[in-house]
């Protein structure tokens, strides 16, 4: 991947636009911002359909194969290492909740709900592998009735 600064774009969009033919991707450095990405429509499609397909032969296989679903169990330690602090149902439930969210985004065309769903899951192991904070959350405690709306500035 070559890398140039934003403003070469700018400043020089021809020059810059013909190293993204020599190259499959162009990184824009920002100063003061987030980096972009600039691909060919082409390149972007093509990562689409190699995402939506694979996603699809995924899902499928997870459906229908007691064992593939049993294997996936044992290898997620290896694609998600925090998963070893999970007990083995939350395992279970995290992957029947990737696979689900999986299925949905092939509709909205947004890898959010499955970044989501990996962070709100990972977050969970988190609090498995503290001990103290899993005790602290997962006492018996008193009601102490309803919380108050915070003040309006």
């Amino acid at each position: 991947m070559t890398e140039v600064l934003f403003s070469e774009l700018v400043n020089k969009p021809k020059d810059t636009v013909a190293k993204l033919g020599r190259s499959r991707d162009l990184r824009l450095r920002r100063r003061d911002d987030e980096d972009l990405m600039l691909t060919t429509a082409a390149r972007a499609e093509q990562n689409t359909e190699m995402i939506s397909a694979t996603t699809r032969m995924f899902v499928a296989l997870m459906q229908h194969d007691e064992q593939a679903r049993s294997l996936l169990l044992d290898v997620m330690p290896e694609a998600f290492p925090w998963v070893r602090f999970l007990p083995r149902e939350d395992v279970q439930a995290f992957l029947i909740e990737l696979i689900g969210t999986l299925r949905a985004i092939e509709e909205l065309d947004s890898p959010a709900p499955v970044v989501q769903v990996i962070t709100e899951w990972r977050h969970t192991a988190e609090v498995h592998a503290d001990p103290e904070l899993f005790a602290a959350l997962t006492e018996d405690g008193e009601d102490r009735g309803p919380v108050p709306a915070p003040p309006t500035s």
